[in-house]
């Protein structure tokens, strides 16, 4: 059997046409404005989110620091669910750079809960922090908030004068899956990321949306942490070709993933824990999950060990025959021979 690489839909390679796109592209220096496939690729984010202006950068997590950075701040509090990404997986950014105090609040698998929310946002006290950002994640591990309780967070944001920033590394998994166009989840946030180099497929790169005067401002702090890029139309180039042909394929990897899901879920062994659009999480309530991941490794499925499960992700590089090889191999799987 050949090796396939689950571990993310970060590391899908380009298609030959996406490369060729890239090779093609008319570039021109991005500081001063003048790289007319950057230029292209921000108009088309911003009409897809129907907010006033796009910005490119260079990963979702420095979209994630101009959003805290701006509506955040020395002595002002976001308000989180514990498994989110700024929080798991940005090196404590939140914090350490965007100098904003990340606040826990309940959440079931990364999604808040909205009915308690108001509980953990501070009246004004000058001793106090100040409560001013609502971050949502979606997808969060694959799993798509509810546009219902999307609206219902921002009700409650604005009640309070508060901002959100909504972490949309995945959110075309969630357009694709739920048919709701990205203007609609868009409406809900102030701001909005997304990004090109998972599931789309790109070599690098993420988009952020608002209005006009924060992402202004998030061009001047993207020059601050060096992400100030002259001639990136090359990467841009990727961007717009994938947003032009690798949305509705998203909707394969989402098939994909369900087929494997119910391989395991066919197994003696194995319990799925959650399973939305292309991200898969199981266990096992009969063998240690941490030794069974080893054996996936060496046998050539390669999954990661995480919060004690096997996490499992199809991209654009896992085929549907590739995947019913996949689900065969774990119906096979015997943990008894490891």
């Amino acid at each position: 059997m050949k090796k396939y690489d689950l571990r993310s839909d970060t590391i899908t390679l380009q298609t030959d046409a996406m490369r060729k796109a890239m090779y093609m592209a008319e570039v021109g220096d991005d500081v001063y404005g003048e790289d007319k496939t950057v230029n292209r690729l921000q108009d088309m984010a911003r009409e897809l989110t129907g907010k006033e202006a796009s910005l490119f950068v260079s990963s979702g997590c420095m979209g994630n620091l101009l959003g805290l950075m701006i509506y955040g701040g020395r002595g002002r509090e976001v308000l989180c669910a514990r498994e989110s990404h700024i929080i798991q997986h940005e090196i404590g950014a939140v914090s350490a750079i965007a100098n904003t105090i990340p606040i826990e609040v309940p959440s079931v698998n990364g999604l808040i809960d909205e009915t308690v929310l108001e509980k953990y946002i501070r009246p004004y006290s000058y001793d106090m922090g100040h409560s001013a950002i609502i971050e949502v994640e979606n997808t969060t591990s694959g799993l798509i908030y509810p546009i219902e309780k999307m609206k219902a967070i921002k009700k409650i944001a604005e009640k309070h004068g508060m901002k959100v920033h909504l972490d949309g590394a995945r959110i075309f998994n969630a357009v694709v899956e739920t048919g709701i166009p990205l203007t609609e989840w868009a409406k809900e946030c102030d701001d909005i990321t997304f990004c090109l180099s998972k599931g789309l497929g790109c070599p690098v790169g993420s988009m952020i949306s608002g209005d006009k005067a924060f992402i202004e401002e998030a061009k001047r702090y993207r020059k601050m942490l060096g992400g100030g890029m002259r001639q990136i139309g090359y990467l841009a180039a990727a961007g717009i070709y994938a947003l032009e042909n690798h949305v509705e394929r998203l909707k394969e990897d989402h098939d994909n993933c369900r087929l494997i899901a119910d391989a395991i879920r066919g197994t003696s062994w194995g319990r799925v824990v959650t399973c939305g659009t292309n991200i898969l999480f199981f266990t096992s309530d009969t063998h240690d999950i941490e030794k069974l991941v080893a054996a996936f490794n060496a046998d050539g499925i390669m999954v990661l060990y995480e919060a004690g499960a096997c996490r499992l992700v199809t991209n654009i590089g896992i085929s549907k025959s590739d995947a019913e090889e996949i689900a065969t191999y774990f119906r096979a799987f015997d943990p008894e021979a490891i």
